[in-house]
């Protein structure tokens, strides 16, 4: 049977542009333009674009619509206020998550939900199915493009494009204006790459045109289209989670790090059980590491220590082009995780060293 891939509203800008489309979470998506490599150093060092339309928007209205964020997320998007934007997860009744996604407040009783492509149908069955006081979903990701323009040179190259003052937007917040003409477009200060930047939320009809124009303002400014290629190494520098790579349903956001995102102050899905855990301790932990010489971890290598004892599993690994060395993500078990703990990864039938590393993995490599 073939399953029958979407494509983003760009899809012949980024043919044009030469982009390598590969299927991605149900899209036919750019994976690369030039080489990764290339891609990763221009988001480090100056600015690249990223079409992420791919990803989901749910908006939610009404008088109860905090009441069900409050009740399906983890995080307390009680203390959001207009303007501002919010990390979070959906818990499930087993431990684990059934999506990580980002809060936005529009207004008040007005707020967008963005999730990971990979889930937008799962997620939406998801908060239809607890949504039992009548607020107002709406699935509005087939007619929302997404663009990260990310770097340190991205407020510069978008600029000229808007009357909104881009450096006053702090981290985790945003605008709605006119941006390259287009009305109404969020202007988001946050990104999925460690570098700066923003995200920018823009009705179909008008993307092709917005695309354009960032294109040939950021021209003075080295701007270059990125593919989700060199988006996966630059989050995996910041030791970023990546859904159904990192965490999913069977992994728990304490075991995850993702503890502060995981407010007790209010109730929510399994809140009595992942307090307990916290209470208890947890067994493993999701920890970022740096390999000490060559050899690049890959996904479901397992981890071992000094002996050849199982301690866990990579869940996550790549090249890092920052370091010129080998970084992953994986779960330990607690006793191994602390910062510079000596670990092994099991690469082609050896044991080869690492150490796990504070997150960002990069730092101070050239930020």
């Amino acid at each position: 049977m073939t399953v029958s891939l979407k494509t983003v509203t760009l899809d012949d800008t980024h043919r044009k542009l030469g982009a390598k489309m590969v299927p991605f979470a149900g899209y036919n998506m750019p994976v690369r333009y030039s080489s990764d490599l290339d891609e990763h150093h221009t988001v480090r060092r100056a600015v690249g674009i990223f079409d992420v339309s791919h990803m989901g928007e749910f908006r939610l209205r009404g008088p109860r619509a905090l009441d069900l964020i409050q009740r399906v997320t983890s995080n307390d998007a009680s203390k959001l206020t207009a303007g501002k934007a919010q990390y979070s997860c959906l818990p499930n009744h087993d431990g684990g998550i059934v999506d990580d996604l980002l809060v936005y407040k529009l207004a008040d009783e007005d707020y967008l939900l963005v999730v990971n492509a990979s889930n937008i149908e799962k997620d939406w069955n998801w908060i239809r199915h607890h949504n039992t006081e009548g607020v107002e979903i709406e699935d509005i990701s087939d007619r929302t493009s997404l663009f990260a323009v990310q770097g340190p040179k991205a407020t510069a190259a978008l600029q000229s494009l808007t009357d909104v003052d881009l450096s006053s937007i702090p981290y985790y917040s945003f605008v709605q204006g006119t941006f390259a003409g287009a009305p109404d477009v969020v202007i988001s200060a946050t990104g999925y790459t460690g570098a700066g930047g923003f995200e920018l939320y823009i009705p179909n009809e008008s993307a092709v045109a917005v695309w354009d124009k960032i294109m040939s303002a950021g021209q003075a400014y080295g701007i270059k289209p990125i593919g989700l290629g060199a988006r996966d190494t630059l989050r995996l520098e910041m030791g970023y989670c990546l859904y159904g790579n990192d965490i999913d349903d069977t992994t728990s956001p304490l075991e995850a790090g993702l503890g502060w995102i995981t407010k007790f102050t209010k109730d929510f899905t399994n809140s009595d059980n992942l307090k307990k855990q916290k209470e208890a301790g947890v067994t493993k932990k999701l920890v970022g590491f740096v390999m000490d010489g060559p050899g690049i971890p890959r996904g479901h290598y397992e981890l071992v220590d000094a002996d050849g004892q199982k301690i866990g599993d990579v869940t996550s690994g790549t090249q890092s082009p920052s370091l010129g060395k080998g970084i992953g993500l994986g779960y330990v078990k607690t006793e191994f995780a602390a910062p510079g703990t000596p670990i092994f990864v099991q690469i082609r039938g050896k044991s080869l060293p690492a150490t796990v590393s504070k997150l960002p993995l990069t730092k101070g490599a050239e930020e």
